[in-house]
């Protein structure tokens, strides 16, 4: 019995050996095919971080394919411990859970007086669709809610690839109309005074929702104010633009996640994935249409540098595009939606990163509200990355160019 169960103490040993180098060599491989250019604030820190999430991605991979757990639920699991770290309350703040329409939100109401109704921000997190809760973005919240003294709603919609488009623009817009519906007398909110915002995903989310209510609007409905966009994804249509050849290996959003994540949140599939990086699912006289509104010399010259080179375009597939046909209309891909709906959506503040693969989405769609009369405040952070704001009093993961991003969305709400 003693040698058997050495055996098989010994054999156990070497499988956790054996899967610790698997772990290692595969993280490995995927540090290699990243870079963090020399104008990224925390540049070491960051590599940290991108080591940490791909070892995370590459075990909860390996205990899917042992049929133990699905991958995108363990990395959900582990980016929970990571970045959710509930804090007490503080001094000035007060954080409620409710439901709106069936929806779970998280309230943050600033308790200092106020001389007559707040204003309010409906808040739709970030996380490519996939990830991301309102536990995860507590810090973000409470730090707009305490410094601009705005009441902030965070909206936990329904995730991919469990559920697909339009799922999570229904809950958001559900979770809005009803908060709009009660904010006077239950929150002390002017409704005109509502504007709705989120980051990546989440900004997307909202400046859909903003277009989409803009349709439906009648008379006796309330729309938001504002729209506030943090390095929002907005179209699917061009996967080579200047900022996804750029930053195409730049932590924590390289270009082959952008795919992944529009296809997550469409189809919950990914096998398509190589065929939207080589522009396959996009057909000729489309690539023709959108290309008013993605034109690279639209965009600033700086923007242009940094090895940008046009592409030759690839012919289309057609069975790819009938498979994200849905993903090049206004509601998953806002910047493409024409200019009468563009023209009737409410300001906005749009805040992009320069070491960003979405970057120029976000100057493109400023460029077109401008252009259109839509008064638009854009601000670019120069050594800013995707996803920076997540990383704003984080202890030991804080950034120190994520409060000073914060700082300029909580500037843009103080003037709602």
């Amino acid at each position: 019995m003693g040698i058997w169960m050495a055996v098989f103490i010994l054999g156990l040993g070497a499988l956790a050996a054996a899967l610790c180098l698997l772990v290692i060599g595969v993280v490995y491989a995927e540090l290699m095919d990243c870079e963090v250019p020399a104008g990224v604030c925390g540049r070491a820190k960051l590599h940290m971080v991108h080591c940490l999430l791909v070892g995370v991605a590459v075990i909860g991979r390996i205990l899917e394919r042992l049929g133990l757990c699905r991958q995108v639920r363990f990395t959900r699991w582990c980016t929970g411990l990571i970045m959710a770290c509930r804090r007490p309350v503080p001094n000035g703040l007060r954080i409620k859970d409710r439901t709106f329409a069936g929806v779970p939100v998280r309230v943050y109401e600033p308790t200092a007086p106020s001389s007559g109704k707040r204003r309010a921000l409906l808040y739709f997190h970030g996380g490519g669709w996939v990830s991301g809760s309102i536990d995860t973005y507590e810090e973000v919240c409470r730090f707009i809610a305490l410094k601009s003294e705005t009441t902030v709603v965070s909206v936990g919609y329904r995730l991919a690839p469990e559920h697909t488009y339009p799922t999570q623009l229904d809950d958001c817009e559900a979770a809005s109309c009803h908060f709009l519906s009660v904010a006077a007398a239950s929150y002390g909110v002017d409704p005109r005074r509502v504007a709705v915002g989120g980051d990546s995903a989440g900004g997307n989310l909202a400046a859909a929702l903003c277009q989409r209510l803009a349709r439906q609007q009648e008379g006796h409905l309330l729309a938001p104010c504002a729209q506030v966009l943090i390095y929002p994804a907005l179209q699917m249509a061009d996967f080579d633009l200047p900022s996804y050849q750029q930053n195409r290996s730049v932590p924590v959003l390289l270009r082959a996640r952008v795919a992944f994540y529009f296809l997550q949140y469409l189809c919950g599939e990914a096998y398509a994935c190589p065929e939207l990086l080589k522009g396959r699912h996009v057909p000729a006289e489309l690539k023709l249409h959108y290309g008013r509104w993605l034109d690279p010399d639209d965009l600033p010259a700086a923007a242009r540098e940094r090895g940008f080179k046009r592409r030759v375009a690839s012919q289309h597939d057609g069975e790819v595009y009938h498979l994200i046909k849905a993903g090049l209309g206004a509601e998953v891909s806002p910047l493409l939606a024409d200019d009468a709906a563009l023209s009737a959506v409410p300001p906005a503040f749009v805040l992009t990163c320069e070491y960003d693969v979405l970057r120029d989405d976000g100057i493109f769609y400023s460029r077109r509200l401008e252009r259109l009369g839509v008064p638009v405040t854009w601000h670019n952070v120069p050594d800013g990355f995707h996803g920076i704001i997540s990383f704003c009093n984080k202890g030991w993961l804080s950034f120190a160019s994520a409060e000073g991003a914060l700082e300029r969305v909580v500037d843009y709400v103080k003037t709602l």
